[in-house]
């Protein structure tokens, strides 16, 4: 399974970058910096449906998306159209991201930003913290039910003022969720397993959220359609990847994104 293979090879980079700037160390840097305000849980919270606008430049799913990938014009065009949040893969060996990539993004955009990758380890959220994210993701299905890990995840992110998207695929991950005070879950309408796409599974699990709780439709958009669905399934946000970096110019089909989800809601 690809998600066992991803967070093996998570472990191997967090040992790698460990050996060369010890945990204790990238902590002490990472308390020391301000909190700051939580922009992304804020862009999420705003009346309408927000747009989470993702850069990455392959998935395990389709290969490489964006041969020439030009991150910064991407990034650019991205703040441009006013999208909501930026999500950059820094994994390295599926994804093709890269801890400098999403450190040159945060350069050049004010946008919230979201550093998409495996976290396996305290240390990406240290991690994370020092490379300018304002939140971070955390995959149940890494964690192994374990209430007690998703807990010390949640309460070290909240300690140096991040957001933490909480990606969820069944009933049992959203109430793990719930019960450890998670505030922005995320449903991933791909399977994993095998990389199908339905959109019915976040409709089925959009109800056990509760308003309180912020609620992330995560991949499989293509289209302005797919907005309009999850638009009337009560997502807050969603997070769009594939469909956007294979567009030379994104502008054109994120403002067909915001005219379909403003309709949905009139």
């Amino acid at each position: 399974m690809i998600l066992k293979q991803l967070a093996l090879h998570s472990k191997e980079r967090v040992q790698a970058s460990q050996s060369k700037f010890p945990l204790e160390a990238l902590k002490e840097r990472a308390i020391g910096l301000a909190k700051g305000e939580p922009i992304f849980e804020q862009a999420l919270a705003k009346d309408g449906l927000s747009l989470i606008a993702e850069i990455k430049k392959a998935s395990p799913s389709k290969g490489v998306i964006s041969p020439d990938f030009p991150y910064l014009d991407i990034a650019k065009h991205y703040q441009d159209n006013q999208v909501d949040a930026i999500s950059v893969l820094t994994e390295p060996k599926w994804f093709m991201g890269s801890k400098e990539i999403f450190e040159e993004i945060r350069q050049s955009v004010n946008l919230p930003m979201l550093r998409k990758d495996f976290t396996v380890d305290p240390y990406q959220i240290y991690e994370a913290k020092i490379m300018g994210a304002n939140a971070v993701l955390i995959i149940c299905s890494l964690l192994d039910q374990d209430s007690k890990k998703l807990s010390n995840y949640l309460s070290i992110c909240h300690d140096l003022g991040l957001s933490a998207l909480v990606e969820t695929h069944n009933t049992e991950e959203i109430d793990l969720a719930l019960a450890c005070g998670a505030k922005i879950i995320g449903v991933n309408n791909r399977n994993l397993k095998d990389f199908s796409v339905d959109f019915n599974h976040a409709a089925e699990l959009r109800s056990r959220i509760p308003d309180s709780v912020l609620f992330v439709a995560e991949s499989g958009v293509q289209g302005p359609e797919d907005i309009q669905s999850l638009t009337e399934i009560g997502a807050d946000a969603v997070l769009v990847g594939e469909a956007l970096m294979r567009q030379a110019d994104p502008s054109a089909l994120i403002q067909a994104f915001r005219k379909v989800s403003h309709h949905a809601q009139a």
